[in-house]
């Protein structure tokens, strides 16, 4: 994972990336759906993380909203680019898109996703 420069409105980004292999494969010889939405729901985690917005602890995800582009491709690097949104005292909102090759010129999925913090108790 690295930090990537803020959005135009300084909203904070990170990229989470993974090279998929055959074993990540449908089918179809793309890149599994359920293997992209592990790659979102971990990046949304690790960029939290990176941000500083969550500490150790029990944290859930309470909504992944997808919606798929394009189909992932077999053996080139698979990068989440994850954005946040709005962070309150509970929650954590991020959004962001998967995509592949130069210039994240193909992109794969886009997805929203709000995180529950951890209670402190």
């Amino acid at each position: 994972m690295r930090r990537e420069s803020p959005t135009e409105a300084g909203r904070p980004r990170a990229r989470v990336r993974m090279l998929p292999t055959r074993t990540h494969s449908n089918l179809g010889d793309n890149v599994h759906g359920a293997v992209t939405l592990a790659l979102v729901d971990i990046a949304l985690f690790a960029a939290s993380h990176q941000f500083g917005s969550l500490n150790a602890g029990h944290s859930v995800t309470l909504d992944l909203s997808t919606q798929f582009v394009g189909a992932g491709r077999i053996g080139e690097p698979m990068d989440a680019v994850v954005e946040l949104v709005r962070e309150t005292g509970r929650l954590i909102f991020l959004r962001g898109l998967v995509v592949q090759g130069a210039g994240d010129a193909h992109i794969v999925l886009s997805f929203a996703g709000t995180i529950r913090k951890a209670t402190k108790r």
